[in-house]
């Protein structure tokens, strides 16, 4: 898998879904998400991890409490790649699952 350029990666983050939330710093991918406490958090990464096994990505993660940062890029091709889009569709399903996870019932 070839590494995209930067216009590239720029032009598919403006044109998807995600690309208002995710943002692009060097040659990767990058969003903090914000969970109600560190228990929420933590949810979060432990279902990152599993997805990131089970596709062989992984990203680098920095918890901070209640806020977890993602950081994407393949590695092997030395940039941003079709699988971290891929991954981060993914990372943003498991961050809204594991909102409502945590979210009070009514």
């Amino acid at each position: 898998m070839q590494a995209m350029d930067a216009a590239s990666v720029d032009a598919r983050l403006a044109s998807s879904a995600q690309g208002a939330d995710w943002s692009r710093i060097g040659d990767a991918l990058q969003r903090v998400y914000a969970f109600a406490d560190f228990n929420a958090a933590m949810a979060f990464v432990n279902r990152v991890a599993a997805h990131a096994e089970s596709v062989q990505h992984h990203p680098d993660i920095l918890i901070r409490y209640s806020k977890v940062t993602l950081t994407l890029s393949t590695h092997d091709a030395g940039g941003i790649t079709e699988k971290d889009f891929d991954f981060i569709q993914s990372a943003d399903a498991l961050a809204a699952a594991a909102r409502s996870a945590s979210a009070p019932s009514a």
